[in-house]
């Protein structure tokens, strides 16, 4: 059985334990996001996919069990070993993203902490939603 990231067509993984569930949404709105986390309880670890548009926030394994936020999806995720800060020699390069084609936005060298917590994430997308729609209305 395959296991696959949101852009299934682009990597696909060989089963291994879960570590992670993924959270994505739309680059705006992620962005947004990341500012407040950052202002306020931290950010995990963030991946940047530039083809799609999108940000996913790694997440604790079983979030997507429950994840229903209108304008983001949440998928079961499976890797290798998860990504961890701190792992490696000072001066050598942060791990490479788990999918090809993106990059971090943070890296696990710079998240605070592993994953981000999911009610946290969901209050900060639903914060960083009416901060667009807003900015938006006054355009």
């Amino acid at each position: 059985m395959d296991r696959r990231w949101p852009s299934a067509e682009r990597s696909v993984l060989p089963e291994a334990p879960r570590t992670c569930d993924l959270v994505t949404v739309p680059a705006r709105q992620g962005l947004e996001a990341v500012d407040i986390l950052r202002l306020r309880a931290g950010v995990g670890p963030v991946l940047h996919d530039d083809a799609c548009d999108t940000l996913g926030f790694l997440v604790p394994p079983g979030t997507a069990d429950g994840w229903d936020l209108p304008g983001s999806a949440c998928t079961q995720t499976y890797e290798r070993e998860a990504p961890a800060g701190g792992a490696r020699d000072a001066g050598s390069a942060p791990a490479e993203p788990p999918v090809t084609g993106t990059d971090w936005l943070v890296s696990p060298d710079g998240a605070c902490g592993t994953a981000t917590d999911p009610v946290v994430l969901r209050e900060a997308l639903g914060e960083a939603a009416r901060t667009i729609e807003a900015v938006d209305r006054c355009r």
